[in-house]
């Protein structure tokens, strides 16, 4: 199946640094301390990791987080959740920011 994204590209991810070495370098020494066990554990930032790569709908992300949660022992019910937790976050955001558009139609039916 042909699709815009290409799941071989996952892998190159590290050959971001070709253009541009120092911030690459940064950027992944930041990324790799993030995912350190700390105050989380690391099966529990995989799970967020997951949800958000669904929330931004990274396809990239996705596939990397489904492969990692797995092999960190989360169940399929487990990721499943998380990824309604990111939707539900989602879906509120949008609604909330109703209240904007409701202000503002109050405003102008004045």
């Amino acid at each position: 199946m042909k699709t815009y994204y290409n799941p071989e590209d996952l892998k190159k991810f590290g050959t971001i640094a070709e253009f541009q070495k120092p911030l690459a370098d940064k950027f992944f020494d930041y990324y790799g301390e993030v995912f350190k066990e700390g105050a989380l554990t690391a099966r529990e930032k995989s799970l967020i990791a997951l949800a958000v790569a669904h929330a931004v709908q990274c396809p990239y992300c996705i596939d990397a987080y489904s492969v990692d949660t797995t092999e960190k022992g989360c169940t399929e019910a487990q990721v499943m959740e998380a990824i309604h937790v990111a939707a539900a976050i989602r879906g509120g955001a949008t609604l909330v920011h109703g209240v904007q558009m409701m202000n503002k139609v109050k405003e102008i039916s004045m």
